[in-house]
């Protein structure tokens, strides 16, 4: 009898220890927190198309995310993790443990991340790496969608127009946003800035909202003075209104296609280019960079004057004079000309 229950006690002993195990197998595997990331932040994973399990674990290890790789790997195996890799941008948290890293990346909960259109953009190379800067998809991949024709007609645009597509913000997407998913999304924008409010202000004005975008991107390339943009808009205003030539400088920087031009001088304005506002009367075909938010509102709400003239002041602000009368236009022009040859002398002389 004696002997019948020690063996009962071994056996009960045997089977706690075995419960004891299995329940630190479980823990160790399941819920220890197991992830590490320099200074305790949290990091992103990146996994691009085609990646395989294997190569998702080169990924986790190289960057030193995991402190036991076996216990990760049950736990990835119990999650269906090697059949299941989905590419994406992936948040890892050093509070997390296997199990939900694990079954984050089987199931694909990428983390997005911000794209932000700023600053001048004139090109579509230069728009092209500001939209990529951040995405899987490389800048000649964005490039390719850009001057898709078929892709950008589809949304009502063409190569004239398609500066004035993109409005500058911040926008969350997708590591792995393609190419096309991505213009349509910028459209999307456009189509929801351009709400009714704006399409009333631009039809006041005898615009469209494409005839908006060309001229606040003239206005944009002429100040980035917040403040003054209102008073830039209403001298070109003025100026279709009494039918004068807008003869505005960077619209003949755009025809030339040299952005390193510092003076426009009498042989650019002899450049023949629809662009040449010098040249040609109204507005130029289209913009000539991506135009940003304040310049759109500033041409939607500009400053009812009679300016007719503006030239920068010669204290070199980024602010400008402004003059009703060309005489006085040009008596504000010899006085910046004069500050700004100054200003050349004495930068040869630094030299």
């Amino acid at each position: 009898m004696k002997r019948r229950m020690g063996i009962l006690k071994s056996l009960l002993v045997l089977i706690l220890l075995a419960v004891l195990i299995a329940a630190g197998w479980f823990f160790f595997t399941f819920r220890h927190k197991n992830i590490v990331t320099q200074n305790g932040t949290v990091a992103y994973l990146l996994v691009p198309h085609q990646a395989d399990f294997e190569q998702l674990m080169d990924s986790l290890t190289f960057n030193g995310y995991l402190k036991y790789e076996k216990t990760f790997r049950w736990a990835a195996a119990h999650e269906n993790l090697p059949t299941n890799v989905h590419p994406g941008r992936y948040a890892v948290d050093p509070g997390m443990n296997n199990q939900q890293l694990a079954r984050k990346l089987a199931m694909g909960w990428q983390d997005p991340l911000n794209i932000t259109i700023a600053g001048t953009i004139r090109t579509f190379e230069r728009l092209a790496a500001v939209l990529a800067r951040n995405l899987e998809i490389d800048s000649a991949g964005v490039l390719s969608h850009i001057r898709n024709d078929s892709l950008i007609a589809s949304m009502g645009f063409d190569s004239v127009s398609l500066r004035g597509m993109f409005i500058p913000n911040t926008y969350e997407v997708y590591w792995t946003i393609s190419g096309e998913e991505l213009l349509r999304r910028m459209h999307r924008e456009y189509l929801q800035f351009w709400n009714d409010a704006r399409k009333e202000k631009a039809s006041l004005l005898g615009m469209t909202p494409f005839q908006v975008s060309t001229l606040a991107s003239i206005v944009y390339e002429e100040t980035k003075k917040v403040d003054e943009m209102p008073v830039v808009a209403g001298v070109y205003i003025n100026r279709l209104h009494s039918r004068m030539p807008l003869q505005a400088d960077p619209t003949l920087i755009f025809a030339a296609g040299d952005y390193s031009i510092r003076r426009v001088l009498r042989k650019h304005t002899r450049i023949d280019s629809p662009y040449n506002t010098y040249k040609y009367r109204g507005l130029p075909p289209g913009p000539i960079s991506v135009p940003s938010v304040e310049a759109i509102d500033a041409v939607l709400n500009y400053q009812d004057h009679d300016y007719l003239y503006f030239c920068a002041k010669e204290d070199f602000s980024g602010y400008h004079n402004f003059a009703r009368t060309l005489r006085d236009h040009m008596h504000n022009a010899r006085r910046f000309q004069r500050a700004f040859t100054e200003r050349l002398r004495q930068e040869e002389q630094g030299q």
